[in-house]
C-alpha cells in the first residue's frame, strides 16, 4: 500500500543526516534559526506547555480533546513519532500534508544552511514555523526532552505550563539526581504565568515549588489544590471552587484518571470562556493516544489474539513509573477476570529495565524479551537478565511477532498479553499493518 507521508521518508532521514548533532545546554540554537525565520513562536495562538517524564503524551491529548470538543482548532507538537513524521505536526486539528512537510523542510535547510543545529531542533522550528502560518485558536507543545534546554523552550508568555510526574529517565542527560531531573522540568515554568503540576514525589516537588516562588509564577498543584479519583467509575475532580463528576477517561488505566485530571485543570486555568465542563466531559471521554495501554484488536497481532480470546494490549512505557502504573492497572484487570498475564517487552539499552520490572513482581507473569531495530535497543538476553533479577521468569523470543504466538499458544486460560518497553518498539508494532497506522 502506497503511503505519501512514508515516501517522505528519505526526506526526513536526509535532513536527519545533515543535522545529526547532538543536544546542545541552551536554546541558543533554535533560536537563532527562529531569529532568521522572523521570530514565528511570537505570532501563535496561545500555548499550553507540557513537561515531565510520564503522561505528558497522554496530558497532550486530552488538552488537544478538551479544547476539540469546545470547537478550538488545535495545533499540536509532540514527540516521537510511532509510524510516521506526519504525527508529530498537527496544524489546527490535521497532520501536516507531505506537500507541506516538503515546503517545511526545504525551508528550513535554506535559512539555516550549514550552521550546527540538531534535528530536533529544526523539527521544533518547522513546527513553530507552520503554526505560525495556519489560524487556531490554541497550540499544545510538547517538551522532547527535559525542559530547560529543550528545543520547545521558546515561550516567554505561555498561557499555561504543566509539568506531568517526574521520575527517573534520560538519566545519562538529565541525571542521575530527581532533583537535578526537576530542576530540568521546572525550566518551562516562566515568570508570573501560571503552572499545573501532578502529584510529585517530595524530592521533585521540592525543586518544583522552589522554582515556581523564584520566578511568582502560580502553581496549581495536585494533592493540595485540587485532587482527583476514580468513583464508580467516574472521573470526580475536588477543586477549590468546584466538584466536577465527569466520565471515564477514554485512555485506559487507572493513571489515566490522575492525566485527565491535570488537564483538566491546565484548560480551566487557560481561562477561554469556550471550555465549558460539557467542552471538559467530552474531551476526557474521547482523547485518543496510540501506543499508551491501547487494545489492539485489527493488524495481524490484533487478528491473532481475537483468534485465540485473548487480550492484547499496547503501552510504550519504559520507566520505573510506567512500571507501576502498568502494573496497577495489570492487576486491577487480573482480579475482575483471572486471565493470566504475559509481558512481551523491547526497549533501549539505557532504561533501568529492573526499575520497569521490580511493581510486576507480585504479578508473576510471564515475560518474552526481544528487540527492535535500533543500534540502541537492549538485546533480549540484557532484558530477560533484568526481569530475572527482579525475580521474574524470563525467555528471548527473536521477535513480536513470534512472541505473540508463542503467548497464545501457552497452555492454560487465554492470557491477557502487554507488549510494551517504549514507542519506538510501539511504533514497530504499530508499522505491521495500516490498520494500526495513528490518524
Amino acid at each position: 500500500m502506497y503511503d505519501e507521508i512514508r515516501a517522505l521518508d528519505a526526506l526526513v532521514a536526509e535532513l536527519r543526516d545533515r543535522y545529526p548533532s547532538l543536544i546542545d545546554l541552551s536554546t541558543g540554537r533554535i533560536e537563532g534559526l527562529l531569529e532568521k525565520l522572523g521570530r514565528p513562536q511570537d505570532r501563535l495562538p496561545p500555548v499550553i506547555h507540557v513537561a515531565g517524564t510520564n503522561g505528558k503524551g497522554s496530558t497532550t491529548a486530552y488538552l488537544r480533546a478538551i479544547a476539540e470538543a469546545a470547537g478550538l482548532k488545535v495545533h499540536v507538537l509532540t514527540s516521537p513519532h510511532l509510524v510516521r513524521f506526519a504525527e508529530r505536526i498537527r496544524l489546527a486539528g490535521e497532520l501536516v500534508s507531505e506537500a507541506e512537510l516538503r515546503v517545511l523542510i526545504e525551508r528550513m535547510i535554506a535559512v539555516n544552511g550549514d550552521d550546527a543545529i540538531s534535528f530536533n531542533e529544526m523539527l521544533t522550528a518547522m513546527a513553530i514555523e507552520a503554526f505560525a502560518g495556519v489560524p487556531a485558536d490554541l497550540a499544545v507543545i510538547e517538551v522532547g526532552l527535559g525542559g530547560r534546554f529543550d528545543s520547545t523552550n521558546v515561550f516567554p508568555q505561555p498561557a499555561v505550563s504543566v509539568i506531568t510526574p517526574v521520575d527517573y529517565d534520560h538519566l545519562e542527560m538529565l541525571g542521575p539526581e530527581l532533583s537535578k531531573i526537576a530542576w530540568e522540568k521546572a525550566g518551562i515554568i516562566k515568570a508570573g504565568r501560571p503552572v499545573v503540576v501532578a502529584r510529585q514525589m517530595e524530592e521533585a516537588l521540592e525543586v518544583i515549588e522552589r522554582e515556581a516562588e523564584m520566578l511568582d509564577a502560580p502553581m496549581t498543584l495536585m494533592g493540595r489544590d485540587f485532587d482527583a479519583w476514580e468513583e464508580n467509575g467516574r472521573l470526580l475532580i475536588q477543586a477549590t471552587d468546584r466538584l466536577m463528576d465527569l466520565p471515564a477517561p477514554a485512555l485506559f488505566g487507572a493513571h489515566q484518571f490522575a492525566n485527565a485530571a491535570v488537564s483538566v485543570m491546565a484548560a480551566i486555568t487557560l481561562g477561554d470562556p469556550r471550555i465549558t465542563e460539557d467542552a471538559l466531559a467530552k474531551g476526557v471521554a474521547s482523547a485518543e493516544w496510540p501506543a499508551r495501554f491501547q487494545r489492539l484488536t485489527t493488524g495481524p497481532l490484533g487478528e491473532m489474539a481475537a483468534k485465540a480470546g485473548a487480550d492484547l494490549w499496547l503501552d510504550g512505557g519504559h520507566n520505573p513509573h510506567a512500571g507501576r502504573a502498568l502494573a496497577e492497572t495489570c492487576a486491577k484487570m487480573a482480579a475482575r477476570d483471572g486471565r493470566p498475564l504475559t509481558l512481551i517487552v523491547a526497549m533501549y539499552g539505557r532504561k533501568d529495565a529492573v526499575g520497569f520490572f521490580a511493581p510486576f513482581a507480585e504479578l508473576g507473569p510471564r515475560v518474552l524479551t526481544t528487540s527492535f531495530h535500533s543500534p540502541n535497543a537492549a538485546s533480549a538476553a540484557e532484558i530477560a537478565q533484568a526481569a530475572r533479577t527482579a525475580g521474574l521468569a524470563a525467555d528471548e523470543v527473536s521477535d513480536v511477532t513470534e512472541a505473540v504466538r508463542l503467548a497464545l499458544s501457552a497452555p492454560g486460560p487465554a492470557p491477557r498479553v502487554l507488549i510494551c518497553g517504549g514507542l519506538h518498539f510501539a511504533g514497530e508494532v504499530l508499522a505491521l499493518s495500516p490498520e494500526t497506522w495513528p490518524t
